[in-house]
């Protein structure tokens, strides 16, 4: 199965630097990703799977014999996202965004992600602390399931890929909005119940989670923010759905629905 390459944001938009082509034509084994075609469809270049059209042939100027003693020019390796520049060496206050495409640790795209990254450690550590105090299987699952989506996130920004996902503990998108905003009648739980250290260690640790994946989705939003657009609204929803996930599993263990608290 032959692998095909992603042409990312970045990438194009170092290739068309200074240049307002009327068709982009997509090289044969490559793909944009969705960045790149938004990149595109903006500048109102047309993009084209065909070949670009044959340019008539010319004939080549004879090429001087290389002088074997001169020295071979470094090839860069490295390319600045926001500037387009090229590094022989990686710098130190640089950190890749993806490929070989660099940005400023300070970068709100590296923000999110240290973020995203801290949220996953939360989870194995709540995971750890149930394990050892109750051994409550099913909400230690279901937190698992929460972390696989979470990772999946990851992937996929590192990747420039669209995120899809349908299904967070059992429920689909619908459903969780459903029982979020009503868990009286799924749960007989009172709305916007103000959590309190009686309520238990396991539903303290589930709110602190809620309130992480909210700075989360908030260090998201300023990450995928250009002007007044979104740019991957498929990870805001998400983190929107992964913060109701978590209501919804404090609900049901108050209900009783975990087990034996």
């Amino acid at each position: 199965m032959n692998c095909l390459k992603v042409i990312t944001e970045a990438v194009l938009r170092n290739e068309l630097r200074g240049a307002e082509p009327e068709t982009y034509y997509i090289p044969e084994g490559k793909i944009l990703s969705p960045a790149a075609r938004e990149y595109l469809q903006q500048r109102k270049i047309k993009i084209s799977k065909d070949p670009p059209p044959a340019a008539p042939a010319a004939e080549a100027p004879p090429t001087p014999a290389a002088d074997p003693a001169a020295p071979v020019a470094p090839q860069p390796k490295f390319v600045d996202y926001e500037t387009g520049a090229f590094y022989l060496e990686k710098p130190e206050h640089m950190t890749h965004l993806y490929g070989n495409v660099l940005v400023p640790k300070s970068h709100p795209r590296i923000l999110f992600r240290g973020k995203l990254d801290s949220l996953q450690a939360q989870i194995v550590l709540i995971q750890a602390e149930l394990a050892e105090s109750s051994g409550n299987e099913k909400i230690i699952d279901d937190l698992g399931d929460i972390l696989t989506v979470l990772r999946e996130m990851m992937r996929c920004d590192v990747l420039d890929e669209e995120f899809k996902n349908e299904i967070i503990i059992g429920l689909t998108h619908a459903e969780l909005r459903e029982r979020s905003h009503d868990p009286m009648r799924f749960f007989h739980i009172k709305q916007m119940l103000l959590p309190d250290y009686t309520m238990g260690k396991a539903y303290a640790l589930l709110n602190q989670l809620r309130t992480q994946i909210r700075e989360t989705e908030v260090a998201a939003n300023q990450a995928f923010r250009d002007g007044k657009k979104c740019t991957r609204a498929d990870i805001i929803e998400e983190l929107n759905r992964l913060s109701s996930a978590v209501h919804i599993m404090m609900c049901m263990y108050l209900a009783g629905l975990y087990g034996k608290k």
